[in-house]
């Protein structure tokens, strides 16, 4: 015969000795309703405070293949320039690597492979709006242009080098987004020690092109 044992309780409820509803096991986990108690530790329990979360804004499928492919497509250029416009382009090392390497390959799904990791790299560490501007130059579309381009650059290599050339351009150009300027300087430099894209060094060419030529972009 089995040792002596309380009754099996059929209902599945186990008795509670807090005051409240009866804990059930029947799914396994405590179901009881709070009591009295509980709900006074409830209440000395502080709100949490919820914060709303902005929506990041992305870029629509059509506009981001549209780029890609505009990238592409300068990265076709770049492949037709001689080598000594290439140098003079100054790019970074690994896009112009990859510009010389797609230059041996003649296979045209290996080259549409290539020209699409040009135009990755494009986006990530080229200066396109520069690129552009300079093979437009040097296409003859406009003298003037040149010389803005040239204006542009000399400008932002004295804001990265120069501690008073913001205060220079300031004099020259009153309207300038002084914050901004500030801002992207200082990111631009700590992206360059840190090795990181430019992003920074290329939003400030378009943000002086603004300030130089108003209604330019």
């Amino acid at each position: 015969m089995s040792s002596s044992s309380e009754p099996e309780n059929q209902s599945g409820v186990l008795p509670d000795n807090s005051g409240g509803t009866p804990r059930r096991k029947i799914f396994g986990y405590d179901t009881s309703l709070p009591n009295r108690d509980s709900a006074q530790i409830c209440a000395r329990i502080p709100p949490v405070e919820i914060f709303p979360v902005e929506e990041e804004v992305q870029p629509s499928r059509t506009k981001r293949k549209h780029d890609d492919q505009a990238l592409q497509d300068l990265g076709e250029e770049l492949v037709a320039v001689d080598e000594d416009k290439l140098a003079g382009l100054d790019l970074p090392e690994r896009l112009r690597d990859a510009v010389m390497q797609a230059r041996g390959i003649s296979k045209f799904g290996a080259l549409r492979r290539q020209m699409q990791y040009i135009g990755r790299l494009m986006r990530e560490e080229g200066d396109a709006e520069t690129i552009r501007a300079q093979l437009d130059a040097w296409k003859g579309i406009s003298i003037e242009e040149t010389a803005r381009l040239h204006l542009l650059e000399r400008w932002r290599g004295r804001l990265l080098n120069d501690e008073k050339a913001l205060e220079a351009l300031i004099t020259e150009y009153p309207r300038a987004d002084v914050p901004q300027l500030r801002a992207l300087i200082r990111n631009a430099r700590r992206e360059a020690q840190a090795g990181k894209p430019p992003r920074s060094f290329r939003e400030l060419f378009h943000v002086l092109r603004e300030t130089l030529n108003p209604g330019s972009s």
